[in-house]
């Protein structure tokens, strides 16, 4: 047997052996009463979170219980008052299943961009793996201020400049698509946008998400995770404490 073959058979079988133990794993894991998967059919899911790649699942003690802030329910209100299903009719509200599936397409293929709307100093307590910090205080400038433009073109909206006079009435005829278009910017390759603050009782991802609406982000492409951190950690799911001191 020459030198190639060998060290072709010894990769391949290297191969197998990693391609069974992947198989095994799965088969014990989808076998394991004693397992909690995220889902019915789905025992965990992967992320990128400042580059290195994060399993996302649920605490495997039987005995987890929140604790901590989290697990305090009664808060002054005003300004902890329960917020609405949804800071507008327009914007979509996610539970937990919608949270993975954004996570494991539109996060991972670099179509969308999740959100963690808190102030620095609750970032760096701990967030959803994949998330970045912007403050729900950058969303609530002016429409046409420098700060504005800055977050819109950072989702990948692209300023318009100057539009024809035909254009324009072409766009208003509806014969040129302009679904994703103002006067001022293109949204049409705009990320989706998942914002998530506290939980139900935080207005932080409300006031952020009713900014870019004042500022004509499309609503069809922004989320609003209302189950927050506090419904996160109550499923005992995965949290990060990140490197970086959050306001990315």
């Amino acid at each position: 047997m020459n030198k190639g073959l060998k060290i072709f058979l010894a990769v391949a079988a290297g191969f197998g052996m990693f391609w069974s133990l992947a198989v095994a794993e799965e088969v014990k894991i989808g076998t394991d009463s004693k397992f909690v998967g995220l889902t019915a059919d789905k025992p965990y899911i992967y992320v990128i979170h400042d580059g290195s790649s994060v399993k996302v699942q649920r605490v495997q003690d039987p005995n987890y219980e929140l604790s901590g802030y989290f697990a305090k329910t009664i808060r002054p209100c005003p300004p902890h008052c329960l917020k609405p299903m949804s800071p507008s009719p327009e914007v979509e509200t996610y539970g937990e299943v919608e949270m993975f599936r954004f996570m494991e397409t539109r996060l991972r293929d670099g179509g969308g961009i999740l959100i963690d709307a808190r102030t620095p100093s609750w970032y760096r307590k701990g967030t959803i793996p994949g998330s970045v910090n912007i403050p729900f205080t950058r969303f609530t400038k002016e429409p046409e201020s420098p700060e504005m433009a800055q977050l819109f073109e950072r989702f990948g909206a692209r300023e318009r400049g100057e539009i024809g006079f035909f254009t324009s009435l072409l766009e208003k005829w509806g014969i040129i698509d302009a679904k994703y278009k103002t006067e001022d910017w293109d949204f049409t390759d705009a990320k989706d946008l998942v914002l998530f603050c506290n939980g139900p009782d935080c207005g932080q991802s409300p006031r952020a998400i009713r900014g870019l609406l004042a500022a004509q982000y499309p609503a069809d492409k922004i989320k609003y995770y209302r189950g927050g951190m506090r419904m996160w950690e109550f499923w005992g799911l995965t949290t990060i404490i990140p490197e970086n001191g959050g306001d990315q």
